[in-house]
């Protein structure tokens, strides 16, 4: 895959999520972890695109089961308008978090210029639930649902136009933790869910060849919105929502190669890394061997 100039969003913000410190991810990614090094070192031209995060207080909006809707619309609005921007300009967007609602901001901009984005979700969780379904209110269990047309009418016509993406271009990948109204919802749309299970039963390399082939027919671009808990809390305890019997070091790295391989994704974005409970910044340092699977890092 030739990878055109990666353009790099960081989104320091957190207040998607139920445990703070998701909002360090970033700064650890880029400084502890030296995710620029690692791009120089591959000799992929990159640069740094700015920051997005609160600048001052947000006025709350009323929600009856949505916290910090109007911090999650700022941040995600202007996350939007710069990760556009970026396309436009024919550079790679990857996107920095920042726990996961800040995917309803980069999907947004990325769909302005796609007409058929396919997106790979790399998750414990589907983040599927709305407002009536979300048993804690966070809006980054909402957030891949928003980008589907489903649920806050304020996120999900972020930019002016809904749904964003097609539930046939979705395909959730390392599921292992789905509320009753996500399953419900992943049945009566069909969208592929590669769960744990299936992993464990096919490989990694059979499930990426069959996202692969779900989405090279169909679409004009590929994210892969990549949560750090989609790896178990073993490999990655940096992360707010762990969840036992994850993927592996080496299954997360086969996948993220096959895709490079598959010469399909236009974007990306690495999400949930929390230092604040880290050991030693194990899981900023993974997160960026992961980034340079997926850019074209090989053993040999």
């Amino acid at each position: 895959m030739s990878i055109p100039q990666v353009a790099i969003v960081a989104v320091p913000f957190g207040k998607g999520a139920g445990n703070p410190g998701a909002e360090l991810g970033p700064a650890h990614i880029l400084q502890a972890a030296e995710l620029s090094r690692m791009l120089a070192e591959l000799h992929i031209p990159h640069r740094l695109a700015g920051e997005i995060g609160l600048v001052t207080p947000i006025p709350p909006l009323q929600s009856v089961n949505a916290k910090h809707l109007s911090e999650v619309h700022e941040v995600t609005s202007r996350l939007s308008e710069r990760v556009s921007e970026i396309v436009a300009a024919r550079e790679f967007p990857l996107v920095l978090g920042g726990d996961h609602s800040i995917s309803i901001g980069t999907i947004a901009g990325l769909a302005e210029h796609y007409k058929n984005l396919g997106v790979i979700w790399f998750d414990a969780h589907s983040d599927l639930n709305s407002e009536d379904t979300s048993p804690s209110g966070n809006i980054h269990g909402m957030s891949l649902g928003i980008s589907l047309g489903r649920g806050i009418p304020l996120l999900t016509n972020l930019r002016g136009f809904s749904p964003k993406i097609k539930p046939e271009h979705v395909a959730i990948v390392g599921a292992r933790s789905l509320d009753s109204g996500e399953k419900a919802y992943i049945r009566s749309l069909g969208i592929a869910c590669y769960t744990m299970h299936d992993i464990d039963r096919l490989g990694i390399a059979r499930v990426m060849e069959k996202v692969i082939q779900q989405l090279k027919q169909t679409t004009d671009g590929v994210h892969v919105s990549f949560d750090i808990d989609s790896l178990d809390p073993v490999e990655a305890p940096g992360t707010g929502t762990p969840v036992r019997g994850g993927l592996s070091y080496r299954e997360a790295h086969l996948a993220l190669e096959l895709l490079y391989q598959s010469d399909l994704v236009t974007s990306a974005e690495v999400v949930e890394v929390n230092p604040s409970l880290d050991h030693n910044d194990q899981t900023a340092k993974l997160a960026v061997e992961l980034i340079g699977s997926l850019l074209g890092e090989q053993i040999l």
